[in-house]
């Protein structure tokens, strides 16, 4: 295969994939160069030890698992693994679906750097991983409420946190009001290239007649 692969060496190898996984896997697409199969969530250990072991194929290292949300959608996540064969020089995407209750197979077992990777989508997603040696959040907070990649997440969160002199720890609070502010990014200490000091257009910043005056 040549690299990159064109569409059509994808297609083929995409083909190959669906007709020797005996039904392990349903469908495949070729999106922007890359190569993405769907497989049902509770045949995943199958189909990645399958595709690991394939003497045609060799996809024996595991780059990443992440999660996706359409909440629309009844099965609303969708979780990928990104595979790479260092031995073919090939990729592959697999993706599987599932919703909030129903557990997808973790795949330590045959990829051990999945442990993290699980446990990430569980911390932010909220999707549970049955087989898991130790399935607890990994970036937020023992105390945190809710997982924040899901669409419908609040951008404020569920509560602040701040560190309370009296109690001398840090406590949690529901959060009771937000402050939304209009940011400005150009800096006073530099100016911006297209309002001159003096003339007022667009605007003029605090301090930028230090830009002409050396100060």
């Amino acid at each position: 295969m040549s690299w990159p692969p064109s569409d059509a060496e994808l297609t083929a190898l995409g083909e190959r994939v669906v007709a020797d996984s005996a039904g392990a896997v349903g469908a495949f697409r070729v999106t922007y160069g890359e190569l993405t199969i769907g497989a049902p969530a509770h045949r995943i250990v199958e189909v990645l030890t399958w595709l690991r072991d394939h003497a045609e194929l060799r996809f024996e290292q595991l780059i990443d698992v992440c999660g996706a949300d359409y909440p629309q959608r009844s099965l609303r996540f969708d979780v990928v693994y990104h595979l790479l064969s260092l031995t073919r020089n090939r990729r592959i995407r697999v993706k599987v679906q599932t919703d909030e209750d129903t557990a997808v197979p973790s795949v330590v077992a045959v990829f051990p750097a999945a442990d993290w990777f699980e446990r990430e989508a569980f911390d932010l997603y909220g999707i549970f991983f049955s087989g898991h040696p130790d399935l607890r959040r990994l970036l937020t907070d023992y105390g945190f409420h809710g997982h924040p990649l899901r669409k419908d997440f609040p951008m404020t969160g569920y509560v602040e946190v701040r560190y309370d002199d009296e109690l001398k720890r840090v406590v949690y609070e529901p959060v009771k009001s937000v402050e939304f502010r209009d940011w400005d990014f150009l800096s006073p200490w530099e100016g911006a290239e297209y309002a001159k000091p003096g003339e007022g257009y667009p605007y003029e910043l605090p301090g930028d007649g230090k830009a002409e005056g050396g100060a």
